[in-house]
């Protein structure tokens, strides 16, 4: 068994959670670091796997590179999984497909069927919204980590939870694909109703951005996205104004737990048609069905707080 340091790297905070019930994690071989580019063929191949597990995009070598075909070649399957750029499309193909390989099928039907079920409780209200009457919605993903704005979800990756919550994604128009930079300017231009920014950010950072993710209050998630929207422009649109402006924990864009972003999203955008809809108890939920470690520290935020 091996597998790439993005874990350990890209979140800290998670890993010390699984780290402190499994001490023996920090035993696996890394077979490279935070990039494709990073992954050692030579690595792979001396751990003799049975399988090999890549992701379709992201931080892992994709389907035309040459460990591909090299592990291929040594006679080593390899398959891809999707919960980054179309998850709408691949999320439970992707866990039906885990299930197998990894002989634990009955498993992964298991958190299929949980799945399906809370996507429902959002969907069997949204898919009856004209889209005359959704309301227009903003993501920008790592908001107030770099001087550019905006990056943000289009076509794909975030962008479907927005969809899935029966919000009106003003990036779908802009974008080409799943993931991209949009100006300012267009932004500005649409002014949307709902205003989201992900991020995940350490509880200690420094650095600006949102802090999101184990180990962080719901004071400090709070604390970081107040500051986001203080930036230039941001701080005019029609939904930070409004109060309507929301964070959610950025790993959600390439996980399979996205069901959990899906219900934040949906009461953001609707909180009277999902006043009773609980994503914290759907999340205790599925920590205790299908996790080994408890929930810990904060994944989405309200720029105020519920009793304010």
């Amino acid at each position: 068994m091996g597998w790439q340091g993005d874990f350990r790297k890209l979140d800290p905070q998670t890993y010390s959670v699984y780290q402190a019930k499994f001490p023996e994690i920090d035993k696996i071989p890394l077979i490279g670091n935070t990039t494709a580019d990073s992954v050692s063929p030579e690595k792979v191949l001396t751990l003799n796997p049975d399988v090999a597990i890549f992701g379709l995009s992201g931080h892992g070598p994709g389907r035309d590179s040459q460990l591909v075909k090299q592990l291929e070649k040594a006679g080593v399957p390899v398959v891809f999984v999707d919960f980054r750029t179309s998850p709408l499309k691949n999320t439970l193909p992707s866990m039906r497909l885990l299930g197998k390989v990894l002989h634990r099928e009955q498993q992964a039907e298991n958190y299929i069927n949980f799945y399906q079920d809370n996507v429902r409780l959002v969907t069997d209200v949204t898919s009856k919204i004209p889209d005359s009457q959704k309301p227009s919605v903003f993501i920008e993903l790592k908001a107030a980590t770099s001087d550019d704005c905006c990056g943000t979800a289009g076509n794909g990756n975030m962008g479907d939870f927005i969809d899935l919550a029966g919000g009106n994604n003003i990036a779908k128009g802009l974008l080409p694909g799943a993931l991209g930079q949009i100006n300012l300017e267009k932004v500005l231009s649409a002014n949307p109703d709902v205003y989201i920014a992900s991020g995940a950010k350490a509880p200690d950072a420094k650095d600006p951005g949102i802090k999101l993710g184990a180990k962080v209050t719901e004071q400090q998630a709070r604390d970081s996205l107040n500051s986001a929207m203080q930036r230039t422009g941001i701080s005019t649109l029609k939904a930070v104004q409004d109060g309507n402006s929301h964070a959610i924990w950025h790993s959600y864009y390439n996980s399979p737990y996205n069901v959990l972003a899906v219900q934040a999203f949906a009461k953001w955008i609707y909180p009277e048609k999902f006043a009773s809809l609980d994503p914290k108890k759907t999340m205790d939920s599925m920590y205790q069905q299908f996790l080994a470690v408890d929930p810990s520290g904060t994944y989405w935020v309200d720029a105020k707080a519920s009793n304010q």
